[in-house]
């Protein structure tokens, strides 16, 4: 008994990039994607407020390291809760961190899955180099930030002049330390930035060499002012970390347009506004042959009138 095989359609995806996908379909597709994004959002949130009393006891570990925070038996100190429902919306604000954490693979595939097709091969192949190294920088930016909070929350409290105990409010110290986590995972996500640039050829290695100054400057003016930490420990360690991630993108590139061959071109030594050296002949140029006067050119026969066609139709009909 045969069966009559369905033939299979082009998928969405196949659809998306070839442009056969109407308007409508799209906004669909999107409304499908944002639920499902949604969906997991939602289930991530359920198990953040499941994990939500072990993040706040890890996260409270900068506070515990602090001189004096814990007692002989290494009993920390507890937090100075100001009203009732601080504790209950804390756990709420922790729950969604994490639950945006748990359901990243999902809601961040279904925005991949949305904007790919509009992508080149090309520009998707290098899409996933770059998130795949975006993701350990961030993580390593954080985990740092994490170990040396309690360096700058220590400096703050022994260079305060009110003499009070290191009893702080919970939901600014956990507001302290998510922005200072939060900040250090940005900021060294800017690596990328100078990597897309020599990758897709808008600045050479030698370029981004270039700009060095500015960028020590920058850096160190960035740290000053985004850093939630007043004190010099935080902004020192985010700048310099900054300016070890710069040279490193710069040594990235030079190994970049080695391979490419970038620098080998026969103006790449030259200037903008340098004249280009051009190899002077003084042999003098011999005269061309002399060139003889084409035949006329005869006149065109008369086109003869059109034959009657019966109906009395034209050529055209």
């Amino acid at each position: 008994m045969a069966f009559a095989l369905r033939k299979r359609g082009p998928s969405k995806f196949e659809q998306a990039a070839d442009g056969s996908m109407t308007l409508m379909d799209h906004i669909r597709e999107l409304r499908s994607r944002l639920f499902r994004a949604s969906l997991a959002i939602v289930v991530g949130l359920i198990g953040g407020f499941l994990l939500a009393q072990p993040a706040f006891d890890l996260l409270k570990q900068p506070y515990c390291r602090l001189p004096g925070a814990s007692d002989a038996l290494g009993n920390c100190q507890q937090f100075l809760q100001l009203s009732p429902a601080d504790g209950f919306i804390l756990k709420l604000k922790l729950a969604l961190w994490i639950g945006l954490i748990i359901g990243a693979p999902v809601w961040l595939y279904q925005l991949w899955a949305f904007i790919a097709p509009g992508l080149h091969r090309h520009e998707r192949k290098w899409a996933y180099v770059f998130v795949s190294i975006a993701a350990p920088l961030f993580a390593g930016g954080a985990l740092l930030a994490y170990l040396v909070v309690d360096k700058g929350l220590a400096f703050l409290m022994e260079s305060g002049v009110t003499g009070l105990s290191t009893q702080l409010e919970v939901t600014r110290y956990i507001s302290f330390v998510t922005n200072m986590i939060l900040l250090f995972g940005v900021a060294f996500e800017f690596p990328l930035i100078l990597l897309m640039l020599n990758f897709t050829g808008v600045a050479s290695a030698k370029r981004l060499l270039s700009w060095w100054r500015v960028v020590i400057f920058v850096s160190f003016a960035f740290a000053a002012i985004a850093t939630p930490d007043p004190g010099p420990f935080g902004m020192t360690l985010l700048a310099a970390a900054l300016c070890l991630l710069y040279f490193v993108a710069v040594g990235v590139a030079f190994l970049n347009d080695k391979r490419r061959g970038r620098g080998k071109e026969i103006y790449a030594g030259i200037a903008d506004d340098e004249v280009s050296p051009l190899e002077l002949n003084d042999d003098r140029v011999p005269p061309s042959q002399r060139i003889e006067a084409s035949a006329p050119v005869g006149a065109p026969e008369p086109v003869a009138a059109p034959a009657p066609i019966d109906r009395r139709y034209d050529d055209m009909t």
